[in-house]
């Protein structure tokens, strides 16, 4: 039953707008309608205050007594969690409450009741939240770091885009590996092998070859048996490639790509970061120029630190937890030993020893978020390190053709989407990054 079918009040009966949580203060005056669901409730006697998620925002919603039929005020009261409604009235600005605005509410449509909700207000712990990570998305924390997800893919596209860079979509089925043959999944592809994607770079650099400068951005899956906070088995990944680039020029348009990202960000998810309660001091020191370190420097800093580590090791989480700590901004190591890294880098003309490669380390112990390299442009030297790492040459004949045909020193490097998005937004683990994450042993929902 609604309150539109009593005796209307002179406010009640303008058409109302429906309106979007976020965007309430372009309504302040207006009867509006928000479509959503039933957050939390509290009743003060002839008073409700309903607080109405919409999925952009939650705002209070004050029920008086009188305002609608009397039998939608207890059925209303008697609402469960997450029960949907539709709720309408006047807008009107209150810094005391949540988002600075309030409705004054003259009709409510229940939508549906819902059954009684898991997810109450106590603590639950994060097994029991992953099991129910659909509903757990509704919480306003979860929302906001999707959210800001959004945004993020918003500011990658725009960046690209805005510098002349064409989208190319890489294929999830490849024939071979292109990060390691141990962490493939493989598939049957009509009775042949085939692996999901570890990257698309060697399919970009094929797309560089014919525009020029191209991104591609999707899903990239890795079957690492890992079960720390920063991984996934399948993730999404933005891959820029650059024909006529060097080492200097990837890392350039890595500082001036995630300066880009994070000043958007801050502009535009300042909501968001109140929820989540993100320190945006440290955001807005994000700005180029980065620091930067060779491996060996690198290396020299943490036993300085009295971190042991040897060179010619690959950094872990521990060792780079302790450079990061040192800057507050991004750091950029690069020159990393040739024999840790792919078989497509180009190799230092000046040290044959290390690779012309970059890791961008975020600051806050966040760790790796971006992996690039000039790439090597000779083809006898890729025939050399297709044979030492033991791959099907067959398979990569198309590939080599790129060094046949025009080859041109190029370059460009891969950014995880959901650990830049665990940066920004200080989320301890990336599995909150993604809608439904995948992990080791877990697949539901």
């Amino acid at each position: 039953m609604s309150s539109s079918e009593s005796p209307a009040d002179p406010v009640a009966s303008e058409s109302p707008v429906i309106a979007r949580v976020r965007r309430l203060g372009e309504h302040v005056g207006q009867i509006v309608t928000v479509q959503g669901w039933l957050a939390n409730r509290r009743s003060s006697g002839k008073l409700q205050f309903l607080q109405v998620r919409d999925g952009s925002g939650t705002v209070q919603c004050v029920l008086r007594k009188g305002a609608i039929d009397d039998e939608l005020f207890k059925a209303v009261d008697s609402l469960p969690q997450e029960s949907s409604i539709e709720v309408s009235g006047e807008a009107k600005a209150d810094p005391r409450s949540p988002g600075g605005f309030e409705i004054s509410v003259t009709d409510v449509k229940i939508v549906a009741a819902a059954e009684p909700y898991p997810i109450s207000n106590k603590e639950h712990n994060t097994g029991f939240l992953m099991q129910h990570r659909h509903l757990w998305l509704r919480s306003s924390k979860q929302a906001a770091t999707l959210r800001v997800r959004a945004r993020v893919i918003k500011s990658i596209r725009d960046f690209f885009d805005g510098r002349d860079f064409t989208c190319l979509d890489g294929p999830m089925f490849t024939p071979s590996a292109c990060e390691g043959t141990s962490t493939l999944f493989e598939v049957d592809y009509f009775g042949e092998p085939a692996y999901l994607t570890q990257s698309s770079q060697l399919y970009a650099e094929a797309g560089a070859m014919a525009l020029g400068r191209v991104y591609t951005f999707g899903p990239t899956f890795r079957a690492e048996k890992s079960k720390t906070r920063r991984h996934l088995t399948e993730f999404w990944m933005v891959e820029p490639e650059v024909a006529y680039c060097d080492l200097e020029g990837v890392m350039q348009l890595a500082e001036d790509f995630l300066g880009a990202i994070v000043g958007d960000v801050l502009r535009d998810c300042q909501t968001e970061f109140e929820v989540l309660e993100r320190d945006i001091t440290k955001l807005e020191a994000i700005v180029p120029p980065f620091p930067r370190l060779s491996y060996t420097e690198a290396v020299e800093k943490l036993n300085a630190a009295g971190h042991e580590f040897e060179w010619g090791a690959d950094f872990g989480a521990p060792d780079e937890e302790v450079l990061t700590k040192m800057y507050d901004k991004p750091l950029l190591v690069h020159r990393f030993p040739a024999d840790i890294k792919a078989f497509y880098m180009k190799r230092d003309p000046e040290d044959d020893r290390v690779a012309l490669c970059v890791d961008v380390l975020a600051p806050e112990g966040y760790g790796e978020i971006i992996g690039g390299s000039e790439r090597a442009n000779d083809l006898q030297f890729l025939l050399d390190q297709i044979a030492k790492h033991e791959l099907p040459v067959e398979n990569f004949e198309w590939y080599l053709d790129l060094r046949r045909f025009g080859s041109v020193p190029h370059g460009g490097f891969g950014l995880g989407l959901e650990r830049a998005v665990a940066w920004i937004c200080g989320t301890h683990h990336i599995r909150e990054c993604i809608a439904f994450p995948r992990t080791l042993y877990k697949i539901y929902p």
